[in-house]
């Protein structure tokens, strides 16, 4: 159960710089609402993940993109159980069919940034504009390749296109509300795993050098980047309360319930790392970089 206090900090309750101990709190998570032996495919598929991402995958070189990593991937994995955890305490419950496609689209959302063993040029930032397409791509021969169905492959696609930004909601075709549900989350959990780790503001460095290798226009400078990350935030309140569906929400309830702590911890270590951005980084123009060190 762990701690119980206000006094807990977020970053104490899972070490999020071990897949194996992400990999242990999801199968925890997973287990209150469902079977345990109803994990074993997503443990099967979360062990060829780590096998993409390593280098170890036929046909892939690891993953050499470093902001859009191994860790950016466990970071939405573990946001994704615990909205889906926080949704069935809460709601009817996700069948477990479907939350088990959800985490699988969590854990392969960014499989697109992965290079094939063909690619010899730069890094997979290149495919920033076009990496969820190549994501559902590299999801659909996988699912063919393993023994799912083409529904399911359909499924996972629709939910990883809600990563999307660009693309309204309204014009994925779902199969279902709960298929559009879990979509959602994965939507809000792509969002909240990467602005509420503890090392967000350092990894906007690295997101600046991929925005430049992929050619993103708006950004003449990391510290450009960081400017614009205060007003990014606030569209980000927008998409998930509006466009999301306040999906989000669903994390309180997981705390409350696993952790007796009445506490949104997402929401607020986004809003601790603004204020840390706006009232020390970006106060100090010339040595902004001095104030960014965290990498644990």
């Amino acid at each position: 159960m762990g701690k119980t206090t206000d006094a807990v900090q977020f970053s104490q309750l899972v070490d999020m710089f071990s897949p194996a101990a992400v990999l242990e709190e999801v199968k925890n998570i997973f287990i209150n609402s469902y079977p345990v032996g109803r994990f074993e495919t997503f443990r099967k598929v979360f062990a060829d993940f780590m096998r993409l991402y390593d280098g170890k995958y036929p046909g892939f070189h690891a993953c050499n993109t470093h902001y859009h990593d191994k860790m950016h991937s466990t970071d939405a994995l573990l946001a994704m159980a615990r909205l889906i955890d926080g949704h069935n305490s809460a709601h009817k419950k996700i069948p477990v069919r479907l939350a088990k496609l959800g985490l699988i689209a969590a854990i392969f959302h960014d499989a697109g940034f992965i290079k094939s063993v063909h690619d010899l040029k730069g890094t997979g930032a290149k495919y920033t504009l076009t990496h969820v397409d190549r994501s559902i791509h590299f999801v659909k021969v996988y699912f063919r390749k393993n023994g799912f169905t083409a529904k399911e492959a359909r499924a996972v696609a629709n939910m990883i296109l809600c990563t999307e930004m660009s693309l309204p909601v309204e014009k994925i075709r779902f199969s279902g509300p709960g298929e559009r549900k879990v979509g959602l989350m994965l939507g809000a959990a792509d969002l909240l795993g990467q602005m509420a780790s503890r090392c967000y503001l350092e990894r906007l460095l690295v997101l600046y050098r991929e925005f430049r290798e992929a050619h993103i226009k708006g950004y003449s400078s990391e510290l450009e980047l960081l400017h614009k990350t205060l007003g990014f935030s606030k569209y980000i309140d927008n998409r998930l309360a509006v466009t999301l569906e306040g999906v989000d929400k669903n994390v309180r309830v997981h705390f409350r319930k696993r952790y007796r702590i009445n506490k949104d911890f997402y929401r607020e270590s986004m809003e601790k790392q603004l204020a840390y951005l706006k009232d020390t980084v970006l106060t100090n123009p010339d040595k902004y970089r001095a104030y960014l060190r965290r990498t644990k």
